[in-house]
């Protein structure tokens, strides 16, 4: 397939950081925490590792066809009867079995449960991707959520005083009774926002919880204190498309899943090949305990079989194989796709995240400006209330629209590096290869 040689919407710089472990690059202690619990005990994980081993296992059987099968057994008998002798007899035996694999039969299927290993490693290596960038994703949005209700709050605060203001120049007779219910209404809204945000950092929190493979409630605790969004790195680089495939876990795993799938084609041709099998047996004839040993006998034998005729059974087999190959090879076509879109996307989105970012600084700016010059003016009577509280609305909304901003380029740079193939190391020990099962 056609891998382009250069990003078509990115313009990377060089790579300069290592995303193995991208979330440290975000310096938020506990979203670190909150991952390496995940990567610990989170049960997907846990059942994706338990597939490995069965892999493995599948890979040790299918390995085991190229020794032969010896199976043993003995006999033990006493006559009974009027004539029959009180003596007891014995007997040993042993039979073998080899298949000559020259036409590649055990070979295809060795190769299958190699590819099938390897496979089940790599998903379990895109599960652990995937995992940890839920896990920081999560943490990010319940950052951003904690940092919102902390200036709910403390803008309820606020218009608890302007609420108060207006009411003592009620009293004074400088305005009318509009200003008060001005008040009350802005912080009602204000007040219906908090329930809001802690039902949601509450959701966050427990679904953290279970990415961690914990019950909910200690997550929500770390939570609720008040912290900034994390940031990430100015910049991030990355390698041409073609080495960022060979870093995604999940092509590999499409990739070897192909090749798994093109081995059962050979397994099931070698259905139309010759079978030779040899054999062996031995045995003692039945004697006493004292002398087993004096009469062994024993044989050896050759047989060779070839399909002539079974329906098409074995043909249908062939074309159903052939069939499965190829939906994996259009399966791993479209994982590169799917890599390269997401490469593509998070990169803009975070190229664009971090311009609305500074653009929401310059807002927040002129709002926290426009919001002090409207408390004076109508503190001193410069000014109608509906001024004051057009002014501090717009300081709400850009508070929390730079934490959502800060939020959103965090969240991208977690997407970034998950498309890039980070959060884990392509060097690292991979399953596939443990006890030289890819030998």
């Amino acid at each position: 397939m056609a891998v382009p040689e250069t990003w078509a919407e990115s313009h990377p710089p060089p790579v300069l950081l290592d995303l193995t472990r991208y979330w440290q690059l975000l310096d938020d202690p506990l979203l670190s925490a909150f991952v390496e619990a995940a990567l610990a005990e989170n049960l997907d994980l846990a059942q994706g590792a338990a597939r490995v081993e069965q892999a493995r296992a599948q890979l040790s059987f299918a390995r085991a066809a190229y020794l032969p099968q010896v199976t043993g057994g003995g006999t033990a008998r006493r006559d009974v009867g009027n004539f029959a002798s009180d003596d007891l007899t014995f007997s040993l035996g042993a039979d073998a079995a080899w298949e000559a694999d020259l036409f590649g039969r055990i070979g295809a299927n060795v190769a299958a449960s190699r590819a099938d290993l390897a496979s089940v490693g790599y998903s379990l290596a895109d599960l652990q991707r995937l995992i940890t960038g839920q896990v920081a994703l999560a943490t990010i949005s319940a950052r951003a959520t904690a940092v919102q209700l902390a200036i709910a709050r403390d803008t309820l605060v606020n218009q608890d005083d302007n609420l108060q203001i207006a009411r003592w120049r009620v009293q004074a007779g400088l305005v009318s009774s509009l200003d008060v219910e001005q008040a009350r209404s802005q912080r009602a809204q204000t007040a219906a926002t908090i329930p809001l945000l802690q039902s949601n950092l509450a959701s966050t929190a427990n679904a953290i919880s279970t990415l961690i493979g914990e019950p909910p409630g200690r997550v929500l605790a770390l939570l609720e204190n008040i912290v900034v969004v994390p940031a990430p790195p100015e910049t991030v680089g990355f390698a041409a498309p073609a080495e960022v495939l060979r870093r995604r876990p999940d092509v590999r795993s499409a990739e070897a899943a192909l090749l798994a799938d093109g081995a059962r084609i050979d397994l099931a041709r070698a259905q139309l090949l010759p079978l030779v099998q040899l054999g062996g047996t031995i045995g003692t004839s039945p004697a006493n305990i004292g002398n087993l040993f004096d009469l062994v006998t024993g044989g050896l034998f050759a047989s060779i079989s070839q399909l002539l005729f079974d329906g098409g059974r074995t043909r249908a087999q062939i074309g159903s194989a052939e069939a499965l190959a190829q939906g994996s090879l259009a399966a791993w076509q479209l994982t590169i796709l799917d890599a390269l879109e997401e490469v593509e996307t998070a990169a803009f989105d975070l190229r664009t995240g971090r311009e609305r970012v500074l653009i929401f600084e310059e807002a927040l700016d002129a709002a926290e400006n426009s919001a002090v010059l409207a408390r004076s003016e109508y503190e001193a009577g410069l000014t109608d209330f509906r001024t004051l509280l057009t002014a501090e609305n717009l300081l709400l909304s850009a508070r929390n629209a730079l934490v959502s901003a800060q939020a959103e380029r965090a969240s991208a740079f977690v997407r970034l590096t998950q498309a890039l193939g980070g959060g884990w190391s392509p060097d690292a020990d991979l399953m596939p290869n443990r006890n030289g099962a890819n030998r």
